[in-house]
């Protein structure tokens, strides 16, 4: 090896340490306000308790977020990636194969509850208007709904479904008795078991507009 790339590649390995470090405490940050915005929603949280929390100095957590909001947004778009990434990564061969992900998603919720009360209190909150995640909220629904009855109507155009199931109202009602059950185990988890009581939902549902009648495949236990 020649003293040239030595050369390049240390300073390509300290160019990186600082990066390194602040990616950390920023997902150390985003990782605390979870927490904040699940006890107190956005309104009552403080930057200053976050960062304290973390070890910083709100001056530091503001060079990685520059105010409540971006913080809140920042929160919001990171849970939403990971379960992207970590559930829909791949297209589905069928409905029943799209339920079964749900209720995998569902089943991970019940084991990330600080994740799972952040959401519930954040969705209540930004009915607002005038809240800084209403937008987020409503895009994120509109996208929602509309993935999910693209995938229903592809199950009634290859005959998985019946012809007359309506799609768009399906998959709302789908979305709704989620974040219903989602709600009821916030607020007791010991006596709500949310993935079994979304999958009897679900396996109705899919009897009921399924061409043959068929129940719902098991869940693959998750990592």
């Amino acid at each position: 090896m020649d003293r040239t790339n030595s050369r390049r590649q240390q300073t390509g390995t300290k160019a990186r340490g600082p990066y390194s470090v602040g990616d950390e405490r920023r997902r150390r940050i985003l990782d605390a306000a979870v927490e904040h915005f699940a006890q107190w929603g956005f309104h009552a949280s403080s930057l200053a308790r976050i960062a304290k929390e973390v070890g910083v100095t709100q001056s530091g957590l503001l060079h990685h977020f520059r105010s409540k909001e971006d913080l809140l947004v920042s929160v919001l778009e990171r849970s939403e990636e990971h379960d992207v990434e970590k559930f829909f990564r791949t297209d589905f061969d069928s409905a029943a194969h799209c339920f079964v992900r749900l209720l995998e998603l569902v089943d991970y919720n019940s084991r990330r509850p600080g994740r799972t009360r952040m959401f519930n209190v954040l969705v209540g909150e930004s009915s607002d208007p005038g809240h800084p995640a209403h937008a987020f909220f409503a895009r994120r629904y509109d996208t929602i709904v509309s993935q999910l009855s693209e995938i229903l109507r592809t199950a009634v155009g290859t005959g998985e479904f019946l012809p007359a199931t309506d799609c768009t109202a399906t998959a709302q009602e789908v979305i709704a008795v989620m974040d219903g059950i989602q709600l009821q185990w916030a607020l007791a988890p010991d006596s709500v078991e949310m993935a079994q009581r979304l999958r009897t939902y679900l396996d109705r549902l899919y009897r009921s507009v399924s061409t043959t009648g068929a129940t719902l495949p098991p869940t693959a236990p998750l990592g």
